[in-house]
């Protein structure tokens, strides 16, 4: 009988090709296992419910039963906070029966809000009037609960055009414009515990109108002091495409 030739090549060794990988994926697992063995709770829970937010529990996930879900993850945003933000805000300008004269928008990551008209000044006047000071102060004490999740609260100072077929002097109503926006943030930050830097006032005199100049009921609307209050994780828009999407 013939002996069996050997089998040729040099593929003798490949099996420690594979093990060797084998070892090095069973090492990338153990790391992956130790990674996660120390995975904030309250803030994988969130996660998972910021993906449904009407979930009543958080499946899959031994709960501790000592951790709120609920509480603000150190370093992140307390989303439910800013949410209850607009009801809060709703709620002060009922009680002080102003819902004809405060208009309120809640938008993906903002509130929007318009201080109509007469609210805080008298004709040409920058003095912040009694009962403006009252609703602004309910606004900032509400801002404080929020403090940490705000972004930046922008004070949009408006004038309207007196004369339909003439411009304003455009100092008169710039500086108008810029100081009524200035006061308003002023109050705000004396009375907020919203960082200063994150309060921001803008006056635009008489060129960003909501309604044409044509009446006196459309002048007196464009006459007005908003606040554009942000989420701090909110993607920005220009103030043109938040009027438009208010006016959908």
């Amino acid at each position: 009988m013939k002996k069996r030739k050997s089998g040729g090549g040099g593929g003798g060794a490949n099996w420690m090709d594979t093990y060797g990988d084998l070892v090095t994926l069973l090492l990338c697992f153990f790391v992956l296992l130790y990674s996660i063995s120390t995975l904030d709770q309250a803030k994988w829970i969130q996660v998972v419910k910021s993906f449904n937010p009407d979930a009543k529990d958080v499946s899959q996930i031994a709960e501790d039963p000592n951790i709120d879900a609920n509480d603000e993850v150190p370093g992140g945003v307390d989303a439910d906070a800013f949410d209850d933000l607009f009801e809060s805000l709703k709620q002060a300008v009922e009680e002080a029966n102003l819902t004809s004269e405060v208009e309120l928008f809640k938008g993906n990551g903002y509130t929007f809000i318009t201080f109509r008209d007469n609210v805080f000044f008298d004709g040409d006047s920058s003095v912040i009037k009694e009962e403006g000071s009252d609703i602004l102060a309910q606004f900032a004490s509400i801002l404080s609960e929020v403090s940490e999740s705000v972004k930046e609260i922008q004070v949009l100072g408006h004038t309207t055009q007196a004369d339909p077929n003439v411009p304003n002097n455009p100092e008169n109503d710039r500086v108008l414009s810029a100081e009524r926006a200035a006061r308003v943030a002023a109050f705000i930050q004396q009375r907020t515990q919203v960082s200063p830097d994150k309060i921001v006032p803008l006056g635009y005199g008489q060129w960003r109108p909501i309604a044409p100049f044509d009446t006196a009921e459309n002048r007196a609307k464009n006459r007005r002091v908003e606040l554009l209050i942000t989420k701090s994780d909110a993607v920005e828009h220009t103030l043109e495409e938040y009027y438009q999407e208010m006016n959908r």
